[in-house]
C-alpha cells in the first residue's frame, strides 16, 4: 500500500477520499460579506493586536505597523557612523533603479528605451526576487467576454475597497498592453493549438482572466525580463544593496548610498531620478509565519523611503496565502500555487469536509485554514505544524489523466522530490507570509508624494491592491508599474537639475529616534535575514 504520510495522516486522508465522490458533484458556497467579515476579525493574522506597535517616528507617526517592521523604522541607520564622502561619485546617471526584480527590470527596459542612462543595483543576482518565486499566472481582461472594467470591480471589491482609484485603474487598463508587450518579448504563455492563450479563474475573480506559463509564470517572466536587460548591455551593480537615499539642498532624490555585500565597502550613486523597486517582506517573518519568499526580501526599500521622508500606506496589511507546503517540513512555507485549486483541488479538513470554497479570496481562504486548525479539524504532521489538506487527486478526476503534469509541472516536481505523489494523495497546507500589501505612497504616475524625482514600483509601493490582492495581479503590478516607472523616470530626468548633495535627513532622522526614545538598538535596512543560532 502507499502510504507517504505518518499514520494518524493517513487514517485522515480515508476520510477525505470517502467523501471525494459527492464533493465533485457538489461545491461550497460562497460566503457572504457579513460571513467574510466575522471569519477575518477573528482569525486573519492582520487582526492580532499584539502583533502590531506603534510607529513614533517619521510621517507615519502615530499609526501601527508589524513589530518586526517597526523595530526596522526605529533602527539607527547603517552608516551612522560611517565616513562617506558623498562628493565623491563612484556612478553617474539618469535613472537608478534599486532592485533587479520583475518591476526594476521592467523600468530598467523602459527608461533605456527612452534613451536615458540607467543602472540597476540589486543586493543579490538580477532576477533574485518574489517575481522568479510567483507560479500561478498574470491578469489581463484581454477574452471577448471580460474588459478593463471587470478587471477594476474584482480587483477594488477584493482589496476591501481600499486600493487607491487612479492605481487600479492604471493596472487594468494597462494589463492587456503588458501582456501584449511579454509576448512579444518573448514570454511563453500557455496557448491551445490556435496560438490563442489560455486563461483560468483566480480567486475573487469573476472572469477567466489568468494567464500562465504551467505554474512557472514568475520565473518565464524574469528569465525573459533578465534576457532583455543584458542583452541591451544596461550595466547591473549585483551583490550591492542601497542603504540610504541621497538628496540634495532642494529636497530633491539625488542617488543613494550603495554597500557592498562581499566586501563593506561603501560607493556614491548620484543619480537625476531614483526608483525603489525592492520587493516585499516575507523574510521578516511576522508572527512567526513562515514565507514563500525569496531570500532578500527584507523590506529594505520602506526603509530607505520612510528615512527619506515618504509615508507608508496599509503598512499593518499583509497577505499569507492560504496554500503554503505544512509537511513535508524541509519546504515549509513554499508556495501551492492558487492555479492548484483553480484547476479542480478543493480545501478538506481532517473530517472530509470541504468547509469553504476554494476560490474565495486569498485573505478569507487563509483565514479559513487557521479557524479549521485552531477548532481542532486540522491535521497534524510530523513535528507538530498542523494544516488542512488541498484534495489534488480530485484535479485529475475532474481534467483527466495527466493534468497534473501538464498544467502544474512544478509543484507534481517538488512534491515527488519528497515521495509525495499529488495525483493519488491530497497535500497538506497551511498559510504561509507572501505579500506585502502596504508599502510606500505614490500618485497616479508612481511617483512619491513628498520626495521629488523618487519613485516607488512593484511590492515596494503601497495602494495598488488596497488590503487584500488578488492572484495574478502582483506579477501585472509590476510589469504595469515597472514599465510606468522606467517612462516617467527617463523622462523627469530630462528636466532634473541636482543641487548639492547631502545626508541631512538622516541626521534628522536619528535625532527624533533620540529625542523619542524610540531608538531599538537595530541597524536598518536588514538587508538578510538573521537565521544563524548562538550558542554558548
Amino acid at each position: 500500500m502507499y502510504t507517504p504520510y505518518p499514520e494518524n495522516m493517513m487514517e485522515s486522508i480515508k476520510k477525505v477520499e470517502a467523501t471525494r465522490e459527492k464533493r465533485m458533484s457538489t461545491e461550497p458556497r460562497r460566503l457572504t460579506a457579513d460571513e467574510k467579515d466575522a471569519l477575518l476579525k477573528e482569525f486573519h493574522p492582520d487582526y492580532n493586536p499584539e502583533a502590531f506597535a506603534e510607529i513614533k517616528v517619521g510621517a507615519n507617526k502615530g499609526q501601527k505597523a508589524p513589530l518586526e517592521l517597526t523595530k526596522m523604522l526605529h533602527s539607527t541607520s547603517r552608516i551612522a557612523n560611517e565616513k562617506i564622502d558623498i562628493t565623491k561619485i563612484d556612478y553617474d546617471v539618469d535613472v537608478l533603479v534599486i532592485g533587479g526584480g520583475g518591476a526594476g527590470s521592467s523600468c530598467a527596459i523602459e527608461a533605456h528605451n527612452a534613451g536615458a542612462n540607467v543602472m540597476i543595483v540589486t543586493k543579490l543576482r538580477i532576477g533574485d526576487a518574489n517575481t522568479m518565486m510567483a507560479e500561478g499566472g498574470i491578469q489581463a481582461a484581454d477574452k471577448e467576454n471580460d474588459s478593463p472594467v471587470q478587471h477594476y470591480l474584482d480587483c477594488f471589491g477584493g482589496g476591501h475597497f481600499a486600493a487607491r482609484p487612479e492605481l487600479v485603474k492604471r493596472l487594468v487598463m494597462e494589463a492587456p498592453d503588458a501582456i501584449k508587450w511579454l509576448n512579444e518579448l518573448g514570454v511563453m504563455f500557455d496557448k491551445d493549438t490556435d496560438g490563442r492563450m489560455v486563461t483560468t479563474h483566480g480567486g475573487g475573480t469573476s472572469r477567466k482572466r489568468m494567464h500562465a506559463c504551467k505554474d512557472y509564470s514568475g520565473a518565464e517572466i524574469m528569465r525573459t525580463l533578465r534576457d532583455e536587460v543584458l542583452n541591451r548591455q544596461i550595466p547591473v551593480v549585483e551583490f550591492t544593496s542601497a542603504v540610504e537615499i541621497i538628496k540634495d539642498e532642494k529636497g530633491q532624490a539625488a542617488g543613494a548610498i550603495l554597500l557592498n555585500m562581499e566586501t563593506g565597502d561603501y560607493s556614491v550613486a548620484r543619480a537625476k531620478t531614483v526608483v525603489i523597486a525592492t520587493g516585499g517582506a516575507g523574510r521578516m517573518h511576522y508572527q512567526g509565519f513562515p514565507t514563500s519568499n525569496h531570500y532578500g526580501a527584507t523590506a529594505d526599500g520602506l526603509v530607505l523611503g520612510y528615512r527619506a521622508g515618504v509615508p507608508l500606506l496599509y503598512q499593518d496589511s499583509i497577505q499569507y496565502h492560504p496554500t503554503g507546503v505544512a509537511h513535508p517540513v524541509q519546504i515549509r512555507g513554499a508556495l501551492v500555487t492558487e492555479k492548484v485549486r483553480s484547476v479542480g483541488a478543493q480545501l478538506v479538513n481532517a473530517e472530509g469536509e470541504a468547509y469553504i470554497h476554494p476560490l474565495e479570496t486569498r485573505d478569507v481562504n487563509a483565514s479559513g485554514v487557521i479557524r479549521e486548525c485552531r477548532e481542532g479539524r486540522g491535521v497534524e504532521a510530523p513535528g507538530g505544524q498542523k494544516g488542512v489538506w488541498l484534495d489534488t487527486p480530485m484535479i485529475e478526476l475532474l481534467g483527466g489523466e495527466g493534468t497534473i503534469e501538464k498544467r502544474i509541472p512544478a509543484m507534481f516536481r517538488m512534491y515527488m522530490n519528497y515521495g509525495i505523489d499529488m495525483r493519488k494523495v491530497p497535500i497538506l497546507i497551511y498559510p504561509t507570509l507572501h505579500y506585502q500589501n502596504g508599502g510606500l505612497e505614490i500618485d497616479g504616475e508612481g511617483f512619491t508624494k513628498t520626495i521629488p524625482n523618487l519613485l516607488a514600483a512593484g511590492e515596494a509601493a503601497g495602494g495598488i491592491h488596497g488590503r487584500n490582492r488578488l492572484m495574478g495581479n502582483s506579477l501585472l503590478d509590476v510589469i504595469v508599474f515597472g514599465r510606468n516607472a522606467g517612462k516617467k523616470a527617463a523622462a523627469k530626468a530630462k528636466e532634473v537639475e541636482l543641487g548639492t548633495m547631502n545626508m541631512d535627513h538622516v541626521a534628522a532622522y536619528e535625532e527624533e529616534l533620540k529625542s523619542t526614545g524610540a531608538a531599538s538598538g537595530e541597524v536598518s535596512p536588514l538587508l538578510l535575514p538573521k537565521y544563524a543560532r548562538h550558542e554558548r
